[in-house]
Parts: C-alpha cells; sequence; structure tokens
C-alpha cells in the first residue's frame, strides 16, 4: 500500500471575539502561536496550509505560509474545513486549531497513527467530557460530501458533525493537551502571553 497524503491546516481565520485580538498573533515561548502550530504540523504532514479568512491572508503572520482562503462566510471553523476540503479532496486533512497552546507532537502523531480508514472522522475524545474534539482531527479523504451535507440542513457546529458522524475516537494522553485558549481569563491561565 502506498503512501496516502495527508496535509495539515491551522485554522487561524477566527475572529477572536472573545480574546480582544488576534489568538495566532500570542507569544507562545518566543514565536507567534501560528508559527508555533505549523512548525508543528509541518514535522509530521506532506503540506501545510493556513486557514484564514480573505481579510488576513495578506498580514505578515500569515502572508509566509501557503494559505487556504474561507470560501464561505459566517460558518466559524468549517469555512476553512469544507474550503480545505474543496482545494485538496483526495488527502487526509489533520485540522489543528490555533489556540491550542498545548499541542505537542506526540498528541499529532497519535492521531495520524491511529487514523481508521473506514470512517470519515479521527478525533480524540474530549477530556471533559468525552465527545469528540474536532479542531485537532483528522478529516479523512472523501468525507467533504458529509461536512457539506451537514452545512446544507444547518448544522455548522465541526462537533455536533463529528458526534453524528461514525468518528473514531481515541483517548488523549495527556488530559490538557487540547485545551485551547478563547478568552483574557485562559490566557492569563496558560503559557502564551498577548504580544
Amino acid at each position: 500500500m502506498g503512501h496516502k497524503p495527508v496535509f495539515g491546516l491551522v485554522l487561524a481565520g477566527g475572529k477572536s471575539r472573545r480574546m480582544g485580538h488576534d489568538k495566532a498573533l500570542l507569544d507562545h515561548d518566543g514565536q507567534l502561536q501560528l508559527d508555533f502550530v505549523v512548525g508543528l504540523l509541518g514535522a509530521s504532514v506532506d503540506r501545510v496550509f493556513v486557514s484564514t479568512r480573505a481579510d488576513q491572508s495578506d498580514d505578515e503572520a500569515r502572508q509566509r505560509y501557503e494559505k487556504i482562503v474561507d470560501r464561505y462566510d459566517d460558518l466559524g471553523p468549517v469555512a476553512g474545513i469544507l474550503s480545505a476540503l474543496d482545494e485538496h479532496p483526495a488527502v487526509d486533512w489533520l485540522v489543528v486549531a490555533c489556540d491550542l497552546p498545548n499541542v505537542d507532537k506526540q498528541t499529532l502523531e497519535t492521531l495520524l497513527q491511529q487514523r481508521g480508514g473506514e470512517q470519515p472522522f479521527t478525533a480524540y475524545k474530549s477530556s471533559y467530557d468525552g465527545l469528540p474534539e474536532p479542531l485537532c482531527a483528522i478529516y479523512h479523504r472523501g468525507c467533504g460530501a458529509i461536512v457539506r451535507q451537514f452545512v446544507d440542513d444547518g448544522i455548522n457546529c465541526p462537533r455536533k458533525i463529528l458526534i453524528r458522524s461514525e468518528t473514531r475516537l481515541l483517548e488523549q494522553h495527556d488530559g490538557t493537551s487540547l485545551d485551547n485558549v478563547n478568552t483574557p481569563d485562559d490566557l492569563q491561565n496558560s503559557r502564551l502571553q498577548a504580544t
């Protein structure tokens, strides 16, 4: 069996309303959080793209990377995921949100090693509620039609899509590896700093 390509997608197109400033630009031990996540993904996959809104695509931090510009408006993270599935439908996508300060190589490698071929999605169980973590997950080739059907039916929450689909669920090796940073309080309790 030949190598099945896996591309990485860093979701960095959010509006960061609750945080008050761009989460991709937070400082992670001396580098931008966006650079940290892109570097981590780049060590594990064939190509890495940054998902961005059209109005962000030329900013200094994002312009250094290959980008997939959202083709859909007001769908939240699923806009970036669906845009990537549209652009490269014949690969598996390892999708990672840019606001995960604790994500590590082992978390990504386990997802890649344990990904199933039968199910359209492979994700970790949340360490808090046992539900799928859709923003550090593998979206397998061919799952675009499934995601699109949910969106057409008015469901654009990635977690709900994975809950209502055949999703291979894995246990996290570290219960905090997928904790995200959404608010100033989250930031204060994380390793990140405002720049």
